[in-house]
């Protein structure tokens, strides 16, 4: 079975938030809510000041602790479909215990249909064939979504090429987005 992850080089991005308005639009996000989001840093000291952006979102992690909170099983890994965190939309009662559970912030409450929501690296369309819309749409290709045991898939190749790190490893979740380091 696939191994999916996401490959993030956040040296590469440009805040241009493509990729929020890519998701928005594929996934019917409501206004003011993201599934994906970018987290903006000072480095250095005044007067020689640089932002960073880092790019996040659901990390898919294989230990979840969204799932084990979840009273009515909404929240589960589909190991049948590529091993994503998914949200079953009829099962979820909005209670938002996945919320408190997430260590990345990645999830959000849609008050219009009282469920919680997230990233689900856009399946439905990965079973098109085509790669999630975040990835798609950025210009300067900060993320590459891929078969990480494949080694002829992009996402595959530049963890070889790259030192990767893996946010918040100490919550004990297998998170599967790796950031470039080098």
């Amino acid at each position: 079975m696939a191994r999916y992850a996401m490959v993030l080089d956040s040296d590469k991005c440009l805040n241009c938030k493509a990729c929020q308005v890519a998701c928005t639009a594929e996934n019917h996000v409501p206004v003011g809510k993201h599934r994906n989001v970018l987290h903006q840093t000072t480095r250095g000291v005044f007067p020689e000041l640089s932002m960073k952006t880092d790019p996040g979102q659901c990390h898919h992690c294989d230990n979840a602790p969204c799932v084990r909170v979840c009273p009515t099983g909404a929240s589960f890994i589909n190991k049948d479909g590529g091993g994503f965190v998914m949200i079953d939309k009829e099962k979820c009662i909005g209670c938002r215990y996945c919320m408190l559970a997430c260590p990345y912030d990645a999830r959000y409450y849609d008050e219009e249909v009282g469920v919680v929501d997230k990233c689900t690296f856009c399946f439905h369309r990965l079973a098109e064939g085509l790669e999630p819309a975040c990835v798609e749409t950025c210009p300067t290709k900060v993320r590459v979504f891929g078969d990480i045991d494949n080694p002829d898939t992009e996402a595959a190749k530049l963890m070889r090429k790259h030192s990767t790190e893996q946010k918040k490893l100490e919550a004990g979740t297998g998170p599967n987005l790796y950031y470039i380091i080098d």
